[in-house]
């Protein structure tokens, strides 16, 4: 069994659309927990307008039966409410930092309006659901996964490192997702002149999966390395420009026996651990029972409200970019979009080493799996 998924729909169309495909059956579905992930992505401090007409709210079409999953895909429907695509101006004047030009070139358009429809990041409340259920699936299996934002602009969250539990007590309190709530405070302001300048703001987010087992990913072929996989799966989130696991750039400054984590074994538990968790819970292409641990960069929103220069794409006349609406920052929700692709790599990471067709049969291979690496 092996989970994938495919997502469609434009930023104003009538909706968006995915289905993913392998998940088990027997899967009690929480629709409340996908919405709550929903609500998440809309929020934090920068986000703009739009958060404001839309409700997103998954309606799951077909592959439950009685909130149970049968096994078979699961298509979920996520409506716009600002539904206007057909009635919206041609655009000649591309944002730099967009997909706009590059897009008009690829597809032999002369109408941006139709490359930045399904460019836009609206297309991640798609993901956002479909990780939803992916996180649901590993819930039954006691992993969890969070984010928070490590920078905004020039604003870094200082402090000691906390615990996976130490973070999540503290992000409701923060508008912008920063377990330090002084940084806090300073990147709202950030964000606020930013704002005020017509401008926006990029940052870095952490996103961290805690109880994942030994095991998952392999080193036998380079497109079954789980870190490989998990890189990928946040690099394709529209505005992130670089994605690092564990200590990343960082080890690539130190010596080795700065870097690499001591391995302890506790008796009691009959299990091996690290020292330190520099690997990012992922070693050789597999994860090895330590958080993993990735971090992104992302770049500032490409739409201005004081746009940079451009070039009409018909008459070829120096002009200023199109000004659609924005947001002035999204890195908290960028950090929400991670968790449900990390969800789903994972998920997928899992159900390839386990199987299992029905939700007991995969609970008794992962029992079994589990049992044996305490005979060790």
């Amino acid at each position: 069994m092996h989970i994938r998924y495919l997502t469609a729909g434009e930023s104003h169309g009538k909706a968006l659309v995915s289905i993913i495909e392998g998940i088990p059956n027997g899967l009690r579905l929480d629709t409340g927990l996908i919405d709550r992930e929903l609500k998440k992505r809309m929020k934090g401090y920068g986000r703009g307008k739009r958060m404001l007409i839309e409700n997103d709210k998954a309606e799951i079409l077909s592959g439950t039966r009685k909130g149970k999953t049968l096994g078979s895909p699961i298509a979920i429907l996520i409506k716009n409410k600002d539904y206007r695509i057909e009635a919206l101006s041609a655009i000649t004047s591309p944002r730099p930092g967009h997909a706009d030009l590059a897009g008009v070139l690829k597809f032999e358009e002369t109408d941006i309006r139709n490359i930045l429809e399904r460019a836009s990041a609206r297309e991640t409340a798609s993901r956002v659901a479909t990780g939803a259920i992916a996180r649901i699936l590993l819930g039954n299996f006691g992993i969890e996964i969070l984010s928070h934002v490590t920078a905004i602009g020039g604003v870094k969250a200082e402090g000691e490192k906390l615990s996976f539990k130490g973070i999540k007590g503290t992000l409701e309190k923060s508008p912008v997702r920063c377990r330090d709530l002084r940084a806090s405070r300073l990147m709202c302001r950030e964000i606020d002149k930013a704002k005020a300048r017509g401008d926006t703001l990029g940052g870095v987010f952490e996103v961290v999966a805690c109880g994942v087992p030994v095991g998952l990913g392999s080193y036998t072929q380079w497109d079954k390395r789980l870190d490989a996989a998990l890189a990928r799966a946040v690099m394709s989130i529209p505005g992130v420009k670089g994605v690092e696991v564990g200590s990343g750039f960082c080890a690539a400054c130190e010596p080795g026996s700065r870097v690499h984590d001591e391995i302890l074994f506790n008796g009691k538990l009959k299990k091996f651990s690290r020292r330190t968790n520099n690997a990012g819970g992922i070693e050789g292409g597999i994860s090895n029972g330590e958080n993993i641990v990735l971090r992104a960069a992302m770049k500032p929103i490409a739409t201005l409200s004081k746009p940079l220069a451009s070039v009409n794409i018909k008459s070829k006349k120096t002009t200023k970019a199109a000004v659609e609406r924005a947001d002035v920052c999204v890195v908290p929700s960028a950090g929400v979009i991670a968790e449900a692709v990390l969800a789903i790599e994972i998920a997928c990471a899992f159900t390839e080493k386990f199987g299992g067709d029905s939700l007991p049969e995969m609970k008794r291979n992962y029992e079994g799996y589990i049992k044996r690496l305490r005979k060790r």
